[in-house]
């Protein structure tokens, strides 16, 4: 059977995760501690101690839950994908664990990824909200209708389920309309900035330098990548979509169907939560859906 491995993203995190690996694992262990040296702070004592508030905390939340995941597939024994995604920050993860990226670099770009998004959040005020219930098309209409502020569809997460970002203006007056043209719920989501929409600019172009300077090489099996929802093996275009990525929606429903397509028989997540479980099944019943 083929099998796909994917990697969750930001929201996955929960208080205590990864302390059982720490505990279990003298391999896991050294990795965590490799990470405290790496980040200049001990994300283990926030990790295994800390409450929700600090897990929240951008530059804790995007380390936290790679570390989680990346160390979870390192240490699994029959850890052997046939191909791999992660959602948003998960991309990085599977990256790591595809070995296209070493874990050292994969952490260091994790980390400046969660610093230049922190620093583009408080440029300008803005936010996400979900949008359930209600066809892409008419999603992507109504957002590209509304043209003196910022608004796009920024993650594609199943049928029916749409993550839109933009300026809090702009997501405010989308949600009003994408109500009135049907959908079940327009929920502003408590973020503190536009991931995935043109207002990540800075970030990209802080991200893009760090990714150019990486050391990266071709993974041991194709990696779908959030922008375009394609395999890939070679290491400019990995490097160019992993670029694109901050200021281009995620698209997850259209990587899973993707990777379907491609044969892929059993999901497997690899990392806190299963939030990932729940959106592949809503995208294909005709899976096996697992995690480690």
């Amino acid at each position: 059977m083929k099998k796909a491995y994917i990697f969750p993203g930001q929201g996955s995190q929960f208080k205590g995760m990864g302390l059982d690996l720490y505990q279990s694992s003298d391999s896991a262990k050294t990795l965590f501690e490799k990470a405290n040296e790496i980040l200049g702070f001990e994300i283990t004592k926030i990790m295994f101690e800390g409450s929700d508030e600090e897990l929240k905390q951008t530059n804790v939340t995007q380390p936290a839950i790679f570390l989680h995941s990346v160390i979870l597939a390192k240490i699994t024994s029959d850890f052997d994908p046939n191909m791999v995604a992660g959602h948003s920050l998960g991309e990085f993860s599977a990256l790591v664990a595809a070995g296209a990226l070493s874990f050292e670099d994969g952490l260091n770009l994790v980390a400046k990824r969660a610093d230049a998004m922190q620093k583009a959040c408080e440029i300008r005020p803005s936010t996400m909200a979900a949008i359930l219930g209600l066809a892409d098309n008419i999603i992507e209409e109504i957002c590209a209708g509304i043209t003196d502020e910022i608004v796009v569809p920024a993650n594609y997460n199943c049928p029916g389920q749409v993550v839109i970002s933009g300026s809090i203006e702009g997501v405010e007056r989308a949600c009003e309309l994408l109500k009135a043209a049907g959908a079940k719920r327009a929920l502003i989501l408590p973020v503190g900035g536009a991931f995935h929409s043109p207002l990540m600019e800075p970030a990209r172009e802080e991200l893009a330098t760090a990714i150019y300077e990486a050391q990266f090489e071709a993974p041991i099996c194709a990696v779908y990548q959030n922008v375009n929802a394609r395999p890939a093996t070679e290491v400019s275009v990995i490097k160019e979509n992993l670029i694109s990525q901050l200021t281009a929606p995620v698209r997850w429903t259209q990587s899973v169907e993707q990777m379907v397509a491609d044969g892929a028989e059993i999901f497997i997540e690899c990392g806190p939560g299963k939030v990932l479980q729940g959106l592949v099944k809503k995208i294909s019943s005709d899976v096996e859906i697992k995690s480690i």
